[in-house]
């Protein structure tokens, strides 16, 4: 391993793993002490201040967690937003397009339900989805093949939920910005696990969240709007954080702020704003290079232990393209996933699979026990 992390020490951070084996970073990352420190800390300046810590602490909290998210996409604070899920952030941005002359929007079938249904439920908006030749990934010809004239944006994953297969997004910016549209880009699963930098990836908008790799909790999410898009892609639903003078309480005049915080809604989810800051900081000190890397070492393990005991797995075929999110083939992956739950391993099931997706807290003995656990109830 190329990098000076003491990865075993990292673990007493994450009080989980001192009582089980926690696979399962890919639906809720494990919950850190700086996390519950930071909680503790919202809570303590709520008996302290009262309302008045708005003032006092909180609304620095804000700009404090936008700015530590803008460093990580390498893009300035003022292109970073706060939402409280990818679908409030979808609505947000579903209401700033005209689809009049445009009206398709472009998703593969891989991806997440809710980067379609907003466009589904959206009056003159049309779906188009774009095959997995493999079912694992999706060639970026396919998107070529289905991007036109007609289409305002593809809205896509950086890594798909169901493969863990890592998309090329430079590629997709190309095709989109060719054809005159915009590239959305759902990053909720690659976030903290795989770099992510919007300006060599040239998206449009990109979303992501704390939830999962980010260490953070549920509650909260991330949307990056590039600036030249801020004074075109203007919302048609409001919140009061979205006003220029949100204190001034004016009842009469919408002026939506000059920045990317014009498409944040009503009050954050300050409890999760403090656990993402405390997740955050952790992801900021080991560095994300150094994670995938670590990531990419244990699930080369956990793959190579896979074939050796004969799982199918439905994964990307070339290695680069994987990240740290493995799909084990089982006939019955919730009772798997509840056999492994007996023996203090916890991972999570999809349709025909069992998803085990480690993090850089895990180790080769943990991904080593699961897999015989694995293949002990398989063989029955």
């Amino acid at each position: 391993m190329a990098n000076n992390n003491d990865w075993t020490a990292w673990r007493d951070e994450f009080p989980i793993l001192a009582r089980k084996s926690y696979l399962n970073s890919c639906s809720l990352g494990a919950l850190s002490t700086r996390a519950v420190q930071r909680v503790q800390q919202f809570q303590d300046e709520w008996h302290e201040y009262g309302a008045s810590a708005w003032y006092e602490r909180w609304l620095g909290r804000l700009d404090e967690l936008r700015a530590a998210v803008a460093g990580m996409l390498n893009a300035p604070p003022r292109e970073i937003a706060l939402a409280p899920s990818v679908s409030g952030a979808l609505t947000v941005i579903g209401s700033t397009l005209d689809y009049a002359g445009r009206p398709d929007v472009v998703v593969a079938d891989l991806d997440f339900p809710t980067l379609a249904y907003q466009w589904m439920a959206r009056p003159g908006a049309n779906v188009v989805r774009v095959p997995s030749d493999d079912g694992a990934t999706v060639d970026p010809q396919r998107f070529a093949d289905a991007v036109s004239e007609r289409t305002a944006l593809i809205a896509t994953s950086h890594v798909f939920f169901t493969t863990g297969a890592i998309q090329d997004l430079k590629a997709l910016a190309d095709i989109a910005h060719r054809a005159g549209a915009l590239l959305l880009v759902d990053a909720y699963q690659s976030a903290g696990q795989v770099p992510v930098d919007v300006r060599e990836a040239d998206v449009d908008v990109l979303i992501t969240g704390p939830l999962k790799w980010l260490l953070g909790g549920p509650g909260l999410a991330y949307m990056y709007v590039r600036e030249s898009l801020l004074g075109w892609l203007r919302p048609t639903v409001a919140g009061w954080f979205a006003h220029r003078r949100q204190f001034d309480f004016d009842i009469e005049h919408l002026e939506l702020r000059d920045d990317a915080r014009r498409y944040e809604q009503g009050t954050p989810a300050l409890p999760t704003v403090h656990a993402a800051l405390g997740g955050q900081s952790i992801i900021d000190e080991i560095g994300v290079d150094a994670i995938r890397e670590r990531n990419r070492f244990l699930t080369d393990r956990l793959i190579g232990l896979a074939h050796e005991n004969d799982f199918d797995m439905r994964i990307a075929p070339r290695p680069q393209d994987r990240s740290a999110i493995v799909m084990i083939a089982a006939d019955d992956p919730h009772a798997a996933v509840a056999h492994l739950a007996e023996h203090d391993i916890i991972v999570d099931a999809r349709p025909g699979y069992v998803r085990v997706s480690p993090h850089f807290y895990n180790t080769e003995s943990e991904i080593e026990q699961m897999i015989v656990e694995l293949a002990r109830w398989r063989d029955g």
